[in-house]
Parts: structure tokens; C-alpha cells; sequence
């Protein structure tokens, strides 16, 4: 099945009719910040095929818990982006990989039933994350606590090119330090309620993009003090950083609940798992000077004076 291709969003009905059924485009919640314009999403429909891509892509990721502890061992269930207008790109579910026994939907939460996850309604997760790879490549990737999206999706993306608002130091400020909540910054900022039931990656990406564009000066400076002026020499790409369809592909060990506030200190200047795997270079786009090593005082023999 090609990437644009819609699938239906649950099993079709029986009928003697050779076209599967698929789900009506669903109203998508309102962009404040962006253009006033009436956008809907096509849920699982794959590649979206008039809206294009620009500089800018947000991506949200829902996910399902797996395992004898479902709460700590997340399986990539839904992806979805955005455009810089908030106009969906791309929308699917994706198939649990062989072996992998999905024991809490986390419906309440991901929006994800049994029936969006089967064969005939879920992209392959090597389908998907091909697509998600072509999207993003040479793009720069906006989102909330992107480390687990990109996790999940076995993907690398070059450190300069990511604008995450769960570590943009202006964000962090309204929780204290903290990682701030993808819902508390909507209401705090953007003045939108979300993630009130079922979450929608597609409507978390959207605010993603919207928060990004509210302090996108900010963002470009923070990146400028991170890595200097200084051009790459060669271009960073969006790249696989395990094997495709893989048992084991998508899980994500850890708690990866993003409504309460993380106590953790994330390092803003350290290395993010994930975030650049792929083997981006970004050295030379660091614009501090090397740190020299003191040399060392010669000591002085001491002359034995002579009688």
C-alpha cells in the first residue's frame, strides 16, 4: 500500500461493496495562533495529499503499554504531523511488531482501541517510520519531550535542527524549572484547553507548532547560544538508528506520562538520547573555543655551588 494511500480507521463492514470503508474527516480543534483557516484531520490517512511540508514539521507520537508493567514499557501506536500552519502531513496508526503483546490501551489517554491497531486498518511500523524519515529529512523538527517520539520512532535528528518546547528555557520558567506539561503550557500561553479525555497526536502536534511560532525568536536564539553561527559543512538527515520492523521496534522503556509537571533536571547544554543518534556532527557548529590544557612550569634544577 503506498504512503498516500487512506486506510480505514477501523475494520470495514461487511458488504458486497469492493471499496473499504473509511472514516469522515473529523473537525480539528481551533489554532488561535495560526492562520484563521477551517483545517481538518484525515485520521490514518497516511500522507496528506495537497498540504506541503515547509522548514518547519511538529510531530506528536501516541503510545500503548506493553509488557507485565504496561505503565513503564510504551509501543508506538499513532504518529502524526504538522506544518508550520498546523495543517496535517501525515496521520497513521501502526502495527504492534511481532511478538509484542499490547496489555493496557491506555484508551482514557492515547485515544488508541484494539481495533485502530489491526492489520487491516494499521500502517507496518517500517512503513511508517520510512514516511516519517522522508518528511523530516533536512527539516526542523518541532515538538513537546521529542527524546520519546523520536525513540519510539528509531529515529536520529540532528541536535540544531530540533525546537523541543519541553526544553526551551522561557517554557520551562512557568513550572518552576521543571518540564513543563504540553497541556499546561496550551492553557498558559496559548489560552487552549487540551488533553482533557482522549489525547489526539494530531491536535498535541498543532499546539507544539503553535508554541514554537508564539516564541520562535526565542527558540532561534537559544539555538544560536547552543551552537554558535557557524555553517555545517555538511547537511544533517533525519536517519534510521535501528532495524526496521524488528521485534522491539517502537517500545520506549519508561514513564512517558507528559501530563504532570517532570521533576527531573535535564542538562539544556548535555547530549539527548535519540535526538542525534544517526551520527550528525555538530562540532564544528559549536561556537565555543576550545579549552586549552595549562601547561606546565618547567622546575628549575638547583646548581650545586662548587667550593
Amino acid at each position: 500500500m503506498g504512503l498516500n494511500q487512506t486506510r480505514p480507521s477501523s475494520p470495514p463492514p461487511t458488504t458486497t461493496s469492493s471499496t473499504p470503508a473509511t472514516r469522515p474527516p473529523s473537525r480539528a480543534s481551533s489554532t488561535k495562533s495560526l492562520p484563521n483557516k477551517t483545517t481538518f484531520d484525515l485520521i490514518n490517512q497516511g500522507a496528506h495529499p495537497t498540504h506541503k511540508p515547509g522548514k518547519f514539521i511538529a510531530l506528536d507520537c501516541e503510545m500503548v503499554g506493553i509488557g507485565a508493567d504496561p505503565s513503564s514499557t510504551s509501543l508506538l501506536a499513532r504518529v502524526s504531523l504538522v506544518n508550520y500552519h498546523g495543517e496535517q502531513l501525515y496521520d497513521s496508526y501502526v502495527q504492534p511488531s511481532t511478538g509484542e503483546e499490547i496489555t493496557d490501551y491506555r484508551t482514557h489517554v492515547s485515544g488508541i482501541r484494539p481495533e485502530h491497531l489491526v492489520a487491516t486498518v494499521a500502517r507496518p511500523f517500517a512503513e511508517v517510520q520510512t514516511a516519517v524519515a522522508t518528511l523530516l529529512d533536512g527539516k526542523v523538527l518541532v515538538g513537546h519531550a521529542l527524546r520519546n517520539d523520536l525513540a519510539a520512532l528509531m529515529l536520529g535528528h540532528p541536535k540544531r535542527d530540533i525546537r523541543d518546547t519541553a526544553r526551551y528555557p522561557g517554557y520551562r520558567k512557568l513550572a518552576g524549572g521543571k518540564t513543563p506539561s504540553l497541556r499546561k503550557l496550551a492553557r498558559e500561553v496559548l489560552g487552549q484547553r487540551i488533553q482533557e479525555g482522549e489525547h489526539s497526536s494530531v491536535v498535541d502536534a498543532r499546539v507544539a507548532m503553535e508554541l514554537f511560532v508564539r516564541e520562535r525568536e526565542g527558540f532561534e536564539a537559544e539555538v544560536r547560544r547552543r551552537f554558535g553561527t557557524v555553517a555545517r559543512k555538511e547537511k544533517g538527515r533525519t536517519e534510521k538508528v535501528g532495524a526496521d520492523g524488528r521485534k522491539g521496534a517502537g517500545v520506549v522503556k519508561g514513564d512517558l506520562d507528559e501530563d504532570e509537571d517532570d521533576a527531573g533536571d535535564d542538562d539544556e547544554d548535555g547530549d539527548e538520547d535519540g535526538e542525534d543518534a544517526a551520527g550528525g556532527d555538530d562540532g564544528e557548529a559549536d561556537g565555543s573555543k576550545k579549552t586549552q590544557k595549562p601547561k606546565k612550569k618547567k622546575k628549575k634544577k638547583k646548581r650545586t655551588k662548587r667550593a
